[in-house]
């Protein structure tokens, strides 16, 4: 096949695309509450202990260069989940490249990261700590040598892993995982709606809902947490954005990230991201995979062109970001954590 005619075909299918997304009826839509539980793997099923652990290495700081970054750092859980900043600041001040997506309800995406890098919660956990931008130690051995010279540590680690040598990297990264999977926020005005309770959204809201599935938002925000089908996990559903081109997609330099490419290498994962989920959206601006955007307005206006060339009046993003906010759930409480100490001494130099 030659190259002119692939490319024809792309263009074929991603105008199909959209037009089928132009066309998507507000009765095509399935409308699911979020679990009250997340899936969880097999090989790591959540125990109270593991969640335990977890939760004490997700607000640790110490296993960063400098001793100053942890998941909490990014993805703020007394708030939504992220850190409120078009990009994030690890060690030494550096700026990461991509908005922090919120880690609530993270556990129902099937891959991580927007460009689905991590086929899972527990390869996500270790990425961060080796990124010379986020959290910069040289290797994940040398972050878990830390925590093993923080005694308190290992009594944590025998409850969640048995006595066999638990304090290892995947053992972390499990503890992680499995704290990461308590972080859904179900019972929002939506869920109670579909549930059966007619009084729970607004009028407003109501018109949205029907709205964000006649316009064909539902194309791909879709399923329980909007971030599109349940898929095996490994195999993420990724969407290309933008699909459109457009005077908004220059202004906020939308199309500069090449998505999945990055990853990847295929040019047909060019501007390739996977769906976030909708869940608590009303929380986590500023909006896309540069942040680029403040107001959740102005990203619903964005996505209509960008995604289905449609131009929406005033009353149909007001009605659609009415929806929206009523995906905020029930946050759980969250307590901090007391760290380990290292009377004595300090595992930070830097």
């Amino acid at each position: 096949m030659h190259k002119g005619e692939t490319m024809l075909k792309k263009t074929v299918h991603h105008c199909a695309f959209a037009l089928a997304l132009i066309a998507a009826p507000a009765f095509a839509a399935q409308w699911e509450p979020l679990p009250e539980k997340a899936p969880e793997p097999a090989d790591n099923p959540t125990t109270a202990a593991k969640v335990e652990l977890g939760k004490m290495l997700y607000f640790d700081p110490r296993f960063s260069k400098t001793g100053t970054v942890s998941c909490n750092s990014c993805h703020n859980l007394m708030e939504g989940g992220d850190d409120s900043r078009p990009v994030s600041f690890g060690v030494f001040g550096k700026k990461g490249g991509r908005n922090a997506p919120t880690v609530w309800n993270a556990a129902f995406h099937s891959v991580q990261f927007w460009d689905g890098r991590a086929p899972s919660l527990e390869e996500q956990a270790k990425g961060p700590v080796v990124n010379p931008v986020e959290m910069g130690m040289p290797t994940l051995e040398d972050a878990m040598k830390r925590v093993r010279q923080i005694p308190a540590y290992r009594e944590y680690f025998v409850k969640a892993f048995g006595e066999d040598n638990p304090m290892t990297v995947d053992n972390a990264a499990k503890a992680v995982a499995a704290f990461e999977r308590t972080l859904i926020t179900p019972n929002s005005p939506y869920d109670r709606y579909v549930k059966g309770d007619k009084s729970a959204m607004t009028e407003q809201q109501v018109r949205g809902m029907n709205t964000f599935a006649q316009v064909g938002c539902t194309a791909c925000h879709s399923g329980p947490a909007f971030n599109g089908p349940k898929l095996p996990e490994g195999k993420g559903f990724f969407q290309k954005f933008p699909v459109f081109d457009n005077e908004l997609i220059k202004k906020y330099g939308l199309d500069e990230d090449l998505g999945r490419y990055e990853v990847t290498k295929k040019e047909s994962d060019k501007h390739m991201f996977r769906v976030p989920t909708l869940r608590n959206v009303a929380d986590t601006a500023p909006y896309f995979h540069n942040g680029a955007v403040p107001t959740l307005e102005e990203a619903v206006r964005i996505m209509a062109k960008s995604q289905l060339n449609r131009d929406l009046s005033d009353a149909q993003v007001a009605d659609i970001v009415a929806f929206l906010n009523a995906l905020t759930g029930e946050y759980p409480k969250i307590e901090m954590p007391r760290l380990p100490a290292t009377p004595g001494t300090t595992l930070v130099t830097e």
